[in-house]
């Protein structure tokens, strides 16, 4: 296996959040189960090169593309993946290395060629079938919450549950925070109702007004937001939605959130 697909401070972290694996059977018991760091390369294979599940390169990465696949099932219906971006998260903080005062949030279409959960005809292209990638990110351009939707729903229906997918992010002492002070959007969130919403909830809105020239200067902290967006289409596997299952590609959306705030700690280690 090559070890650069998992590096050591990537499976220190996610090994105890793995599920436990079954006693094997005294009899019958079947072919040697696969090594979970060996299946874990194989899911990191497919999520940087884009390659289907079934041309995964058994001799490169240690297990059979079919392996990799049920072991990132298994593991996304344990809820590892978003147990790890907000474990990093709270690293990240306790580091110093998280601005939440100032967050930006904004959506992103993707072309969905095999259909399933969380798809709708896109307005962007043709109505072909899409989903869309709803993301909000520290002053930083950390990722601290992802979410997926069909591609015919409006970026400010999901603003509130965009919210609410914050984890708690501890770190330092106090509360846990959850909430940023200060929220930047572009011009498609511009409602008065969900300014008077985030208001409720102690957030002040910054949000270009539709209608009004552009140079209102919110651009300088809301552009984190799109190189968050070109962080993860760096994982090509995430440029196209080619899972069926919602889940599964959520679960991709969560672990590239993941090691993007991995490389963000580096430095510091």
């Amino acid at each position: 296996m090559r070890t650069d697909l998992v590096p050591d401070d990537l499976w220190e972290r996610v090994a105890p959040l793995l599920p436990p694996v079954p006693e094997r059977r005294h009899r019958f018991p079947g072919r040697l189960r696969a090594p979970d760091r060996a299946a874990l390369a194989g899911v990191m294979y497919v999520l940087r090169t884009g390659v289907a599940w079934r041309d995964v390169p058994a001799e490169i990465v240690g297990c059979s593309g079919v392996t990799a696949w049920r072991r990132l099932r298994d593991w996304t219906e344990a809820g590892v993946w978003s147990r790890l971006h907000a474990a990093l998260l709270t690293e990240l903080r306790r580091a110093n290395l998280l601005d939440l005062d100032d967050c930006a949030v904004d959506g992103s279409h993707v072309r969905a060629l095999k259909g399933g959960g969380h798809v709708g005809p896109s307005p962007v292209d043709r109505a072909r079938p899409g989903s869309k990638h709803h993301l909000i990110v520290d002053r930083h351009g950390t990722p601290l919450a992802i979410t997926l939707t069909g591609g015919n729903r409006h970026d400010v229906t999901q603003l509130l549950p965009l919210l609410d997918a914050v984890p708690p992010i501890r770190g330092l002492r106090g509360r846990p925070r959850r909430r940023p002070r200060h929220l930047y959007a572009d011009r498609g969130y511009d409602f008065d109702k969900y300014r008077r919403l985030l208001r409720q909830r102690g957030i002040k809105p910054l949000i270009a007004r539709r209608g009004v020239a552009h140079g209102s200067g919110l651009g300088k902290v809301r552009w984190v937001v799109e190189r968050a967006f070109a962080w993860l289409h760096q994982f090509k596997r995430l440029r196209i939605r080619y899972e069926r299952r919602a889940d599964l590609h959520q679960g991709l959306l969560e672990l590239a959130c993941g090691l993007i705030c991995l490389r963000r700690l580096r430095p510091s280690l």
